[in-house]
């Protein structure tokens, strides 16, 4: 599957896929064409099966710098209805990554403001290079972050929300690990190959398998909790039923190769 974006580079190899923002001019701020491509992207590769790992990244001095100032000034002479559907449109952005169904590798260097914070917390996993800065900047400019919120409540929990929300304050990516926000913290030199190592992690365990783990995730946190005991004994009951998970027990016992290495080894 070709993809093509105006807003977008995409690189694929095997089953990895790059989605870079590519507009490093405007340090890679929204407008409604990135929100488009973005929505695009990840919509149409959540159709596609063979995809391991999509990893996330900015061209440029910084991952992204938020909302575009030129889309900003023009939402001033919207409406209140023509704001809730531009909003609308950026949530069902942020929701495509978040819910993609293959895990989303976030890269982020220089700095994630505002919706590029947003975006980080929507991956699944992210690094940041030591010099990266963060901000839900969104109060500072007389609004809420509240598209992303979803996401980053799911990624910092409301006690860190009640002060970054609230203070706008930029923070580094120490403070963003020690939150939650980011899982690891490195050089500009060795960030590309914690992603590779990550890849590498992914490419271990069974392919469904990987995808139901991540729908798990969502399910358990939105069930009610008389019905999480039924939920999980369901889903591991199917996953156990399913030819994936008997070829990679087999494998296990047997101290083979599991099925799905030896067809990547085959695909070459």
């Amino acid at each position: 599957m070709e993809l093509n974006f105006e807003t977008l580079d995409i690189q694929r190899h095997r089953g990895r896929v790059d989605v870079r923002l590519s507009r490093p001019d405007v340090r890679n701020a929204f407008d409604a064409q990135m929100i488009q491509d973005l929505t695009g992207a990840f919509e149409s590769l959540a159709t596609d099966a063979s995809v391991r790992a999509v990893v996330l990244s900015g061209e440029g001095k910084v991952f992204s710098a938020g909302a575009d100032v030129e889309w900003m000034r023009a939402s001033i002479e919207l409406t209140e209805e023509q704001n809730r559907a531009d909003a609308a449109e950026m949530a069902r952005m942020f929701r495509s990554i978040s819910d993609a169904p293959f895990p989303v590798i976030v890269r982020a260097h220089g700095a994630a403001m505002g919706g590029g914070a947003g975006l980080v917390c929507a991956g699944d996993m992210t690094v940041a290079t030591e010099d990266c800065i963060f901000s839900f900047s969104e109060v500072r400019l007389g609004i809420i972050p509240a598209v992303i919120s979803p996401h980053a409540l799911q990624k910092i929990g409301a006690g860190e929300a009640r002060r970054w929300f609230l203070t706008g304050e930029r923070f580094n990516a120490e403070t963003a690990q020690r939150i939650g926000m980011v899982h690891q913290v490195a050089t500009s030199t060795e960030v590309d190959s914690v992603i590779n190592g990550w890849v590498e992690a992914l490419h271990e365990g069974g392919p469904e398998a990987i995808r139901a783990a991540k729908k798990l995730i969502r399910e358990v946190l939105s069930a009610e909790p008389d019905e999480v005991t039924n939920l999980t004994s369901t889903r591991i009951a199917e996953r156990r039923a399913t030819e994936e998970a008997q070829g990679g027990l087999r494998a296990f016992l047997e101290r083979s190769t599991p099925p799905w290495k030896d067809a990547e080894a085959t695909d070459g």
